[in-house]
């Protein structure tokens, strides 16, 4: 048996978790640059706030309904994600974080000893809630995918209050039948309306086709999907993941930008994460490509990108950010109000299988890097960095709604008052 736990509106919720005043009011998060809805609770959804709609376009609503807005807090996010996983966690013999705010978990030895899933997942829904504050739902399927349609139910279906079974052809009848086919794990908008064009509404109809002619009209992926759907386990998280083969790091800018020393700062800051993020997967990028641009929306529209190649592949903080010195000057344009900026690692390749160059030297530093990394983990990103990176207000992200740092910043701490 497989469950997949998620949590409900899991930034709205979160803001929830430490500020009582707002628990029972409608709440909305915005995404970077506080551009547009990115969550919203259950109380503020049924004003029918739509989800991903710029925010100065539906800001007059907010107002009208006295919806609370927030900020996108990403280190309470992660923090409470972390403390929810952990909660989880004991819950299982097989867990795995699958985002920020979901997981599945599948029972092989627990399963001899729990006699209601329903009541199960019960129990895990009260203990998330009774030690980090929020509301999650729980789905329990033969499959991972039923698993996923399971939890679907219980968040979104009447009649299942938070926990939803699949563990038979009755129950696996009854949920199928009442989702869309987009509904489904792994099916996407534009793939649900090519299957709507052939007469396959729903998640049912998905799972009463021939798995090979899916295979062969679409792909592999569709195939195990509808065996999924019809209870034959395809998906595992066992297997190993495959790498990203490219990685990027982008952002608006909080506020305009037109001088040389903020956009490169910027850009070094993209370069920091990049490298990273290549060293997290073991990967070492041969060739970066670097852009900035100005609003689509300015007079004159301004874009420039250029390709950097390294003679030898690299994960270095310091190598990326000295390709970003060499090309700052030929990318920065004079009285341009730039918008965004970013980096992206384009072709990578395993630092496992690094093939060697007889008349080049690396110039990278593994064990300053993992230094770097190592007391970033422990203390927080951004605790160690380059002296490029310096952040300024100017090119910052624009959180003008952020809550406290609750859970990640001494001063932030919530104060009680028993008085």
């Amino acid at each position: 048996m497989f469950a997949l736990v998620d949590a409900v509106a899991f930034y709205a919720s979160a803001e929830k978790v430490f500020d009582p005043s707002i628990r029972f009011k409608p709440v909305v998060v915005l995404t970077n640059n506080d551009g547009c809805i990115c969550a919203i609770c259950p109380i503020a959804r049924k004003l029918n706030i739509p989800k991903f709609e710029p925010y100065f376009k539906i800001k007059p609503y907010l107002e009208q309904h006295n919806v609370i807005v927030r900020s996108s807090n990403y280190e309470l996010y992660a923090d409470l994600s972390e403390r929810m996983m952990t909660v989880i966690n004991r819950f299982c013999d097989d867990h795995y974080v699958y985002s920020i705010d979901e997981s599945f978990l599948r029972f092989t030895g627990f399963s001899k000893i729990i006699n209601d899933w329903a009541d199960y997942g019960h129990t895990i829904r009260r203990a998330v809630w009774r030690e980090t504050g929020l509301p999650v739902g729980v789905g329990f399927g033969i499959t991972p995918t039923l698993a996923k349609a399971a939890n679907h139910a219980a968040k979104k279906l009447s009649g299942y209050n938070g926990v939803a079974v699949i563990n038979d052809d009755i129950s696996r009848q009854e949920v199928l039948m009442r989702m869309d086919v987009t509904d489904v794990w792994g099916i996407g908008s534009r793939l649900g309306r090519k299957l709507k064009v052939m007469g396959i509404k729903s998640a049912w109809d998905l799972a009463n086709q021939n798995p090979k002619a899916m295979r062969r009209m679409f792909s592999v992926v569709v195939e195990r999907t509808v065996s999924e759907l019809n209870g034959i386990a395809c998906l595992s998280w066992n297997e190993v993941k495959q790498n990203k083969k490219e990685i990027y790091s982008t952002r608006s800018f909080g506020e305009r930008v037109s001088d040389l020393n903020t956009l490169k700062s910027a850009l070094v800051t993209h370069a920091a994460i990049v490298g990273r993020k290549l060293r997290k997967q073991q990967s070492l990028a041969k060739r970066l490509v670097i852009f900035a641009a100005s609003s689509p929306h300015e007079d004159v529209y301004y874009k420039k990108s250029l390709l950097y190649d390294f003679p030898i592949p690299t994960s270095d903080t310091s190598v990326i950010a000295n390709a970003v010195s060499g090309v700052i000057d030929d990318i920065f344009k004079a009285n341009t109000r730039f918008y965004r900026c970013g980096i992206g690692a384009i072709e990578l390749e395993s630092e496992l299988f690094q093939q060697a160059d007889m008349f080049s030297v690396s110039k990278d530093n593994p064990e300053v890097m993992a230094c770097l990394d190592a007391i970033n983990k422990r203390y927080g990103v951004g605790t160690l960095s380059l002296g490029s990176e310096k952040l300024t207000k100017s090119w910052n992200m624009k959180r003008a709604f952020l809550s406290p740092h609750y859970t990640t910043r001494w001063s932030d701490i919530p104060i009680i008052d028993c008085d």
